[in-house]
């Protein structure tokens, strides 16, 4: 028998909203099995929602729907949301990493401002008797693109741009049924599972208050997201960046 708080609506787990169901009821995913329902959801907020900063970690799934793009916090809200929905259970992991991973997508007169340590988290969720870790959906298939073509020269380990892989020719992102990892390796403190983002979040805070807050809300998620835009631009890409809005 599922646990249902697994797979309880919260505030930010708002799977009930309407542009949520109707994402899922055009794509046809409640017809599909446990497998392929994990499947479509985690591809979805993986290759169509794009990697951007978002105005704070702790947004509503139904808002990162709509904005289009997200970091870990707000990319692994929609999934959970995408996944309750389709009565998947899943539940948060919360942890933070070292700033020297996102060196390169945060210019380094940003990053010089950021704290040493960040909050980030993945996705459990319940398969086959076993809690599976994904956070492999983080980085779209296009911003990968582009960090592995211009580190070319790197077969094995890399840290930077967002990445933090034993493999980045290679980092096994796809849903096989197993485990999916792009930012482990830069894994600093492991503060544990909850049942949901909004219990998480309420215990540890998000990554800014105060001014600090609003002048990344207003100002410096912007010059970030822009950044990464070029850094698309660089290698041909320009459809899918994100578009940030106040």
């Amino acid at each position: 028998m599922k646990e249902q708080r697994y797979l309880q609506k919260t505030k930010i787990l708002d799977f009930n909203h309407p542009t949520i169901e109707q994402l899922v009821l055009s794509r046809g995913w409640d017809g599909l099995s446990d497998y392929h329902k994990i499947g479509a959801a985690y591809h979805f907020v993986k290759d169509e929602i794009v990697f951007g900063y978002n105005e704070s970690d702790d947004l509503m799934a139904s808002q990162v729907l709509k904005e289009g793009y997200g970091q870990c916090n707000t990319k692994a809200t929609l999934f959970m949301a995408l996944l309750r929905r389709l009565n998947i259970e899943c539940r948060f992991h919360g942890f933070t990493i070292d700033k020297p991973l996102q060196k390169g997508v945060i210019p380094a007169y940003i990053l010089l401002l950021t704290p040493q340590k960040i909050i980030h988290s993945w996705v459990e969720v319940f398969y086959q008797g076993e809690w599976i870790n994904l956070e492999g959906f983080i980085i779209d298939p296009e911003l990968l693109s582009v960090i592995q073509a211009k580190h070319s020269e790197i077969k094995g380990c890399f840290s930077g741009y967002g990445v933090a892989t034993k493999n980045l020719a290679d980092p096994q992102v796809d849903w096989q049924g197993k485990n999916t990892y792009i930012q482990r390796e830069g894994i600093h403190d492991d503060f544990g599972v909850y049942d949901s983002p909004d219990e998480f979040f309420q215990e540890k805070g998000t990554n800014l208050k105060g001014i600090r807050r609003l002048m990344y809300r207003f100002v410096v998620r912007h010059l970030i997201n822009m950044n990464v835009k070029f850094k698309r631009a660089q290698f041909g890409f320009r459809s899918t960046t994100p578009t940030t809005t106040t």
